[in-house]
């Protein structure tokens, strides 16, 4: 009888050749991926293995990001289970932690470890489905993407002989880390080696076992660390003192490439860590130019390139392969050949300690007085628990909404902010803005319609009223 399957979601790292999108305190698994309103690359994480087969998934974060990753979850209806790092330590110690917590309750339970921030498109949860038996009878089971060109910023899998007569279940014969082009192009042809996913199935009593046989001064830490951990809203804040004692390295190195238990199960889908802004560029949809562009983009005979703006209009002519992001504090502006250099300049701005590495402005907050002189048009409107309402800005003039009770987020095609009593979201003049109530009671907003003509009769009519 097959087992409910656990999925165990990694929501760590900045994803620092994402800068400006992706900052430290709002890292790139929270911001959107087609940067125009649509899902988080955590919540598509999130939402692909929804159904029966799949339990509430566990994530493993900063301990300061639970109230995003709480936040946005609801925004998606999905209850899960938060277990907090007091600092990043890899992806070793996260997945080990995680599976310590789930064998509490079964040691042979099935976790799926997942990434947060890469984007999938087709059927991926038939080949893990497949896959539990093996995970069952104690393999690691790692999944490899059957690759559609050679890549050389990706981690590479070869597999072998069959395991055990399973259909689709392969001996793994090595572990490639990007490698140059010409080697990528031979692995590519050979047919039996695969983009590593990073996505991986297992019992948790076995990855126990195995920390325990290669790194048992990590599986020690670990254990202390949820010996004193903290109760949380929704889990677990590990200990500090005792996880940073833990390895600082990746899973893959401290037990994948060391096991003899590990597999590697092919999967034919559309998979891009998304590493880099010519990630995105690659996996966005795309005009007969070849331009990817979302918010108020303007381009004139530009070719091959991201433009990546918000309220702002922002105006590109006569460029090509170029990678344009604007946001309220930063700009960036670089080429597809210089993209990954953008890890490069978040070094230099983090020594320099500015803060457009370390989190997106925060909305103006702004009472609404009384008395004195008279407002424009004003409505109140109130969402409940769940909500959305799209406000569009009238021109000219734009509307402002003043949040007056409740909790809630919103964005207008750039990263997700959160809001609350006494804050003030800025509509511009044809613009739109989503809202979200992400709380459990009401979420009450004063819309104020700014349009001069109507601001100017509003004003008129209470001069005279007062005359």
């Amino acid at each position: 009888m097959n087992s409910v399957v656990n999925p165990v979601v990694l929501s760590g790292g900045m994803g620092t050749r994402l800068w400006p999108m992706s900052r430290v305190a709002q890292p790139k698994q929270f911001q959107s991926i087609d940067g125009n309103g649509g899902p988080t690359f955590l919540q598509s994480t999130v939402a692909r293995h929804l159904d029966d087969d799949f339990a509430d998934p566990l994530l493993v974060a900063a301990a300061s990001e639970e109230g995003l990753v709480r936040d946005q979850l609801a925004e998606i209806g999905v209850t899960g289970r938060f277990l907090g790092e007091p600092m990043g330590r890899n992806t070793g110690p996260a997945v080990l932690a995680a599976a310590l917590t789930l064998a509490e309750e079964d040691p042979e339970a099935l976790l799926l470890v997942l990434p947060s921030d890469h984007k999938i498109e087709g059927d991926m949860n038939t080949v893990v489905k497949q896959m539990r038996e093996g995970a069952q009878q104690g393999r690691i089971v790692l999944f490899g993407v059957v690759p559609k060109y050679a890549e050389t910023g990706f981690g590479y899998i070869s597999g072998g002989a069959l395991v055990d007569g399973q259909e689709g279940l392969h001996e793994v014969t090595s572990f490639i880390e990007k490698p140059e082009l010409e080697k990528a192009q031979r692995l590519v042809a050979s047919g039996d080696t695969f983009w590593a996913s990073g996505i991986s199935l297992m019992r948790a009593d076995v990855l126990i076992e195995e920390f325990e046989k290669y790194d048992p001064a990590t599986l020690a830490a670990v254990l202390a660390a949820l010996d004193g951990a903290k109760k949380t809203e929704t889990g677990l804040c590990l200990d500090g003192a005792h996880f940073a004692e833990a390895a600082n390295e990746p899973t893959e190195r401290l037990i994948f490439e060391r096991s003899d238990r590990v597999a590697v199960a092919p999967v034919e889908v559309d998979w891009d860590d998304v590493g880099a802004w010519t990630a995105i560029h690659s996996i966005s949809p795309k005009g007969e130019d070849g331009n990817v562009s979302t918010g108020q983009a303007l381009t004139l005979d530009c070719r091959n390139s991201l433009i990546r703006a918000g309220d702002k209009l922002v105006t590109v002519i006569g460029m090509e392969d170029v990678i344009v992001v604007d946001t309220p504090d930063a700009l960036l502006v670089t080429n597809h050949s210089n993209a990954q250099k953008v890890k490069d300049a978040v070094a230099e701005l983090k020594a320099q300690n500015r803060s457009e590495v370390a989190r997106h402005p925060e909305v103006a907050t702004e009472d609404i007085g009384q008395g004195g002189e008279a407002f424009p048009a004003v409505s109140r409107l109130t969402l409940d628990a769940g909500e959305t309402a799209t406000f569009r800005g009238p021109t000219p003039g734009g509307k402002l909404l003043a949040v007056s009770s409740g909790r809630g987020h919103w964005k207008n095609g750039g990263p997700t902010h959160a809001c609350s009593q006494g804050h003030s979201i800025n509509v511009s003049p044809g613009s739109s803005v989503e809202v979200w109530n992400t709380s459990d009671g009401a979420l009450s907003l004063y819309e104020i319609d700014l349009s001069e003509d109507e601001a100017e009769e509003t004003s008129k009519g209470t001069r005279d009223a007062r005359e």
